[in-house]
Parts: C-alpha cells; structure tokens; sequence
C-alpha cells in the first residue's frame, strides 16, 4: 500500500482548475453572505419603502451583472466570428447561461418590490418590457443550441444572437427616460451614503458569483467535449474491430 504524501497520494490530487473554482466559489459565496449582511445591519429602513428597499442589494447587483454576462456574451460572440475557435464559442456559451440566471433574479426581484411598490407584479413598463427582452433573447439562445446538431452552424448563429442580446443592453439602460415609473438607475453616487457601502460590496460579490458561473460552465463545457471525443473514439476503434 502506498503512503499519501509524495508518491501514492498524488493520483487523487485535484487538478489545478479544480482547485481554483472551488476557491473562486468559497470566495463568491463569502462575499455574498458578506454583502447581505452588510446590508441588513448598517443601513436603516428606507423613508417611503422601509425594509423593502433592501431587495436593492440583491435587485440591482443582479441588473448590473446580467448587462456585464451580455457584454462578455458580446465579446466572445465577436471574437468567434472572427477567429472561427471553439473555446470562444464554449465561452460565450458560459457567459449567456449565466445571463439568462441573472436576468431572471433581476424580474422576479423587480415583480417583488413593484407589488408593494405599484400595487401590480408586472406592468408594461419600458424597463420592465425591455428587460424581459433581454431575457428572451437569452432564452432563444440556449434554445437555438440546445436544438442545432451541426456545431460550426451553432456556434455561428448562436453568435449572431450573442451580439444582438448586448445591444438590447443600451435600451434597457435607456429606457427609464421614456415615460417610465422605474426610478432612475441607482449607483453608489445616487443613493443615499447609508446605502453605497452595501450596494457597493453587493456589486462586488455578484461579478465574482458572475465570474465563477462563466469560469465552472466553461470548464464543464471543456469536460463534455473531451468525454464527446472520446466516445467518438471508442466507437471508430469498436468499428474496425468488428470490421
């Protein structure tokens, strides 16, 4: 029997990209719980809103993260087109997964604050609609490859609509201006100085969660391709077998 240390130990090592996702998710998951509870103990109950206003630490760090997962979405999208490599495509892949997740936190936080807000879950607000545009494009792009066999085909149209997803982006940061009843966008420069340092740690904690979600799908995207490879393998090598 071989003693773990040096020798036998090291056949159960994880591998490097192992053992920098698990420390990435330890490190999201930290600053998450850090954030809310930041949030929750130093700022007080909000004039109008109350405790409701606290949804803002969730809400808007996930609007603003989903618009950055389309931004990645878009560069990779682009750098496909162009280079014509896999790894491009696998992470736009990876980046619009994520996005579609955000986007969604973002409208079922949103229809949660609006109902006691505005007295409706939902209305046909500009901000709302063209957000759950957003999402819709989202949606048709795991669709479109969930449902292409042909992987170059895929990879090219899916693209296409990568791009098209991020330039919803601009409108949907626009559109409180066109006769909206969502209040302007916030920030730290906006809100009052009692509620900037949560919504600030907040922000932080949901690009490193958006970070960790486009690096762990990547990865496992990376893991399905080489598993689909050797399958292929196998199967030419039991064919001329049999042959």
């Amino acid at each position: 029997m071989s003693r773990p240390g040096k020798g036998g130990g090291a056949g159960t090592a994880q591998p490097p990209t192992a053992r920098w996702l698990g420390l990435l998710a330890v490190v999201s998951l930290a600053a998450l719980v850090a954030g809310q509870v930041l949030g929750f103990t130093i700022s007080p109950p909000e004039r109008d809103m109350g405790h409701l206003q606290k949804i803002l630490y969730v809400h808007v760090p996930a609007a603003w993260s989903a618009f950055l997962a389309a931004f990645i979405l878009f560069i990779f999208s682009v750098l496909y087109l162009v280079r014509r490599q896999e790894r491009y495509d696998l992470l736009a892949a990876a980046a619009a997964e994520a996005g579609a997740v955000l986007t969604a936190l973002t409208l079922a936080l949103g229809s949660i604050w609006a109902r006691p807000t505005w007295g409706v879950w939902w209305t046909w607000d500009p901000r709302l609609t063209t957000t759950a545009i957003l999402m819709l494009i989202y949606a048709g792009y795991l669709a479109l490859r969930a449902f292409t066999e042909d992987a170059e085909r895929r990879a090219r149209w899916s693209a296409a609509v990568g791009i098209l997803a991020f330039l919803d982006v601009p409108i949907v940061y626009m559109s409180v201006r066109w006769r909206s009843i969502h209040q302007v966008q916030s920030s730290p420069s906006t809100v009052d100085s009692a509620y900037a340092l949560g919504l600030e740690v907040n922000a932080l904690a949901f690009v490193l969660l958006l970070i960790y979600l486009v690096a762990q799908r990547y990865h496992a995207a990376r893991l399905e391709r080489a598993a689909e490879a050797l399958r292929e393998e196998a199967a030419l090598a039991s064919g001329g077998v049999h042959v």
